[in-house]
């Protein structure tokens, strides 16, 4: 083709004309480029903000968190403990910890406890439950009344002494006494021996193992979110860790602080894909620069296109600004495409330059020769990946589409500076043309010998792997869970699994509106009747059943139990006097009945000592 009759070839001639006036150009504009990105840089890491708000279900979605903006970007805080009275310490001394950090925190909440559900707590329970439990309560009387005087040791060995007292004299039954001395036991034992070693009391008067509801807690916490972040919750997050390590909240305490839900769970994934970036990107750079150096073998000209890449990546990031405003988590995938695909442009003009030195020994007539005749299939290259990147436009899927604009005016900017600056470049850098071989790999030469009195039937082959290929597409499965794209070895993946389990706290939840609380329970009804549905919560369900009787139960046992918690507490003994307590203790002599175990409505009262005051029954 003749470089007359190509308005590229005519282009690339002028640029060789005057390669430093082009440079000079290309360097301030590069520069202003710089400058601009520098300026108005912006990035949101607000997942939120990739979809658009004119979808129906995301505009459910926003009239849900505007209705209960409690639940927006939760942070949760899931507290296991190896013992109930374990997990809740630890809950309400995390909560107080957390709390005194608002600079870090909107909210921090206990949706599973607080001083609704310790008054009303029992209110929920069915009644044959709460019948059970103020039944068991009444029950632990004898052991509930020593250990509400004196909390200590001390108290818990007088608490089994006056148990044993009690059956000596036909007062209680032997049975009674086996499942708190056999906990006490082996607690005792496990700790003689340097193992771990926790007792719950309220196992032992439940007389049931405790479930995942006692052993697990859950605090909901919005942290201040830091959008201009990779990690706009990392923060918070780590505050949280720190005062779960200050407080000696760790499994040698018997208590484990994990973090899961949508704050830790977007956080973790940018480190995930932002993990070992800097071996990914070393990687990279060595493939390219391998790829280039088997392309051209000119050090010079690889020198030439990746000068004219950059200047086209900082052009591309100053026009991606201007178009969209900044930059999302999807959009700034633009420079990994811009070099994989722009660089490209690059590379075939210089192979085409080099075949053409072997003919025109003048460097400018070999670079016009180059742009006349590949700069059509270039620009129709451009053009069908600029169209192909447009054609994400117009979809609802935000960061796409603005992924889209940019990486198709970024193949723009990379056609233009390929057939302008790249000439350029290689006029003043003047890459030498060594030998007269023509560019290629001779070594596959047989393999093109092979190919081409066979293309036909290269061709049917191709054909037939198209159609088998296309009978297979039924059989074909789409995963539409997008957690399964996550790592489970992260945190907040392990303990979302952890969750899935629990009814509780399944994110297996659809959360639906109703216009007014009259509606919800005709909703409620049509909801449960669903084969899908396995229950469903309601503001109502916060509402307890039955409370008259249920609250007869309760008056009723805390009418017994009463006396016996009234004792003010004794101090815990030191070790010293615990010491010389046991020893005197063990070889006391058992009181008489009638002195030291007088009957009242709730059980025996231990024998009196100076240390703590008597029971006195009403």
């Amino acid at each position: 083709m003749s470089t007359r009759t190509s308005s590229i070839g005519r282009i690339v001639e002028i640029s060789t004309r005057h390669p430093l006036i082009v440079l000079l150009l290309a360097t301030a504009l590069t520069a202003v480029a710089l400058a601009y990105t520098a300026r108005h840089f912006a990035m949101t890491a607000d997942t939120a903000q990739l979809i658009s708000t004119k979808l129906d279900w995301r505009q459910r979605e926003l009239a849900f968190e505007a209705a209960f903006p409690q639940f927006n970007r939760l942070t949760m805080v899931v507290v296991d403990g190896q013992t109930p009275e374990l997990t809740d310490a630890a809950t309400a001394r995390l909560v107080a910890a957390l709390e005194g950090k608002p600079d870090l925190f909107h909210s921090v909440r206990r949706p599973d406890g607080g001083a609704f559900f310790e008054r009303n707590g029992l209110l929920l329970l069915p009644v044959k439950d709460v019948a059970a439990t103020t039944e068991q309560l009444v029950k632990a009387a004898p052991l509930l009344g020593p250990l509400a005087a004196d909390p200590s040791l001390r108290g818990v060995l007088a608490a089994l002494s006056g148990m044993a007292m009690g059956i000596k004299h036909g007062q209680m039954k032997l049975e009674e006494l086996a499942p708190a001395s056999t906990a006490l036991a082996e607690t005792f034992e496990q700790a003689a021996d340097g193992k771990p070693a926790y007792f719950s009391w309220r196992t032992l008067i439940a007389g049931a193992p405790a479930g995942s509801r006692e052993l697990r807690n859950v605090i909901l916490v919005q942290p201040v979110m830091n959008y201009s972040a990779l990690e706009p919750g990392a923060a918070a997050s780590d505050a949280i860790r720190a005062a779960a390590k200050a407080l000696g909240l760790d499994p040698a305490h018997g208590v484990t602080v994990r973090l899961t839900g949508p704050v830790p769970l977007a956080d973790e994934e940018f480190v995930t894909l932002a993990q070992d970036a800097d071996m990914v990107v070393a990687a990279m750079a060595i493939a390219l620069l391998g790829i280039m150096w088997l392309a051209v073998r000119s050090s010079r000209v690889v020198i030439a296109i990746l000068l004219t890449t950059l200047a086209g990546l900082f052009m591309t990031a100053a026009i991606g600004l201007w178009a969209t405003g900044r930059f999302n988590l999807i959009s700034v995938a633009f420079i990994p495409l811009f070099v994989g695909l722009g660089v490209d442009f690059s590379i075939q003009f210089s192979v085409r330059f080099l075949a053409e030195r072997l003919i025109h020994h003048d460097l400018a007539k070999a670079l016009a020769a180059a742009g006349a005749g590949v700069g059509k299939a270039l620009a129709l290259s451009a053009m069908a990946i600029g169209a192909g990147f447009f054609a994400f436009l117009p979809t609802t899927f935000i960061g796409v589409a603005e992924l889209g604009i940019i990486a198709g005016l970024g193949m723009g900017v990379a056609f233009v500076l390929s057939i302008v600056l790249l000439p350029a470049l290689l006029m003043l850098l003047r890459p030498r043309v060594s030998g007269t071989a023509e560019v290629g790999f001779d070594m596959l030469a047989p393999v093109d010998a092979f190919l081409r009195p066979r293309r036909r039937a290269v061709l049917i082959v191709a054909a037939l792997a198209a159609i088998v290929s296309a009978a297979l597409l039924p059989f074909v499965r789409f995963d539409f869970n997008p957690l399964n794209l996550r790592s489970d070895k992260v945190e907040s993946m392990a303990t979302l699994h952890a969750l899935a389990s629990d009814p509780d706290w399944t994110p297996d939840a659809i959360n639906v509106l109703a216009p007014s609380l009259s509606q919800v329970p005709d909703l409620q009804r049509r909801l449960d009747a669903l084969p899908d549905v396995a229950r469903t919560v309601s503001l109502q369900s916060f509402v307890p059943a039955d409370q008259p009787e249920k609250l007869a139960l309760i008056a009723d046992a805390a009418k017994r139990l009463g006396p016996a918690l009234q004792a003010s507490p004794s101090p815990p003994p030191s070790d010293a006097e615990l010491r010389q307590s046991l020893p005197a203790r063990h070889r006391r002599r058992p009181p008489s009945r009638s002195a030291a175990w007088p009957r009242c409505s709730i059980g025996w009262r231990r024998p009196r000592r100076k240390s703590a005051p008597p029971h006195r029954p009403r």
